[in-house]
């Protein structure tokens, strides 16, 4: 608490010499009525009534009175300190490989369906953010625009599943329509998350041509490998069923670091989920939203309190004084 006025507090030494004032009075008599008698015998017995002890009440509640006034007059206020917080958000594209060897089982249950889990986490840890969804496998296509709407994200990514566009790795196409969703971004940082687990053999653009128009755009690009090393089971469709074959994983890693340097990014190996996710978690702690914390007072005007504790005080005194204290002039 603080006073607007603190000059004024000065006049409460003025209550000073008032109280003086009254207590000479008092013992020099002058405040003590007369009346002649023809006994003493009726007050004898009275000799400190109540009356006698509650006279100097009213005096008191003056001094509180004047008291209160002043430091009503000296405007007291308080403050708080309240901070707004504003949050500036980062525009994330996943563009996610579904091409059939991503059904796959190093994985568990397969490398799709362990991408899409780990990828709803990340979507459902990144609330203030806007986030797309770009799949690709001979050609390229966007599953979800940008967009903060936490639902559709998810649903969206539980929709993706290979089988539904042309089979093939169209890396470079994959990553020329992520960046085509985040060049009119405003955002203060733009992100693509690229996951794939094979090499490049399809597409109208070349992923290191796709990786130079990200940089043009500041787009940065995190690559994320997946599968074991070696050798991997993945089903094969045979005429007695679906079996499953040993296929050896081949991963163009030369070509997803180049990427990664080449726009800022970084490069992951993912041998199983537990890898997979601890990437996510990694990319999601550098990624950090930008937030913006303003501070300012917030005034509380505390002269009403005095005003009223004035107006109390002035209220019992006039009861007591004419009322409960009343004496002949």
């Amino acid at each position: 608490m603080f006073f607007e006025y603190p000059k004024l507090l000065y006049l409460l030494i003025l209550l000073i010499p008032f109280a003086g004032w009254y207590l000479y009075r008092e013992l020099k008599g002058k405040q003590t009525p007369s009346l002649q008698v023809s006994s003493l015998q009726p007050f004898i017995e009275d000799k400190s009534s109540w009356r006698k002890i509650l006279r100097h009440i009213p005096f008191i509640l003056r001094l509180v009175t004047l008291a209160a006034l002043i430091l009503a007059m000296a405007r007291p206020r308080s403050s708080s300190d309240f901070e707004t917080t504003s949050t500036e958000g980062i525009d994330i594209v996943l563009a996610m490989d579904v091409s059939t060897s991503m059904l796959a089982r190093d994985f568990q249950p397969d490398r799709i369906a362990a991408a899409k889990d780990i990828a709803i986490q990340f979507i459902a840890e990144r609330p203030t953010d806007r986030i797309g969804i770009v799949v690709f496998a001979g050609e390229s296509y966007t599953q979800c625009p940008l967009t903060t709407d936490r639902i559709t994200l998810i649903n969206m990514m539980k929709e993706i599943q290979t089988g539904l566009i042309e089979d093939g790795t169209a890396i470079g196409n994959g990553l020329a329509t992520a960046v085509a969703r985040l060049k009119d971004s405003e955002a203060v940082s733009r992100v693509v998350i690229l996951l794939t687990d094979g090499v490049n053999n399809r597409g109208e653009v070349t992923p290191l041509t796709a990786a130079e128009i990200a940089r043009t755009y500041g787009v940065r690009v995190y690559t994320i490998g997946v599968g074991a090393h070696g050798m991997a089971p993945y089903p094969v469709m045979t005429p007695f069923g679906v079996q499953i074959q040993q296929v050896k994983v081949e991963i163009d890693e030369e070509l997803l670091e180049k990427i990664a340097e080449t726009t800022d990014g970084q490069y992951f190996r993912a041998t199983d989920n537990t890898k997979l996710l601890s990437i996510y978690n990694q990319i999601n702690r550098m990624e950090k939203s930008r937030t913006m914390v303003d501070s300012f007072p917030v005034y509380r005007e505390l002269f009403m309190n005095y005003a009223l504790i004035a107006l109390l005080a002035m209220a019992l005194e006039f009861l007591l004084r004419w009322v409960v204290l009343r004496r002949i002039p």
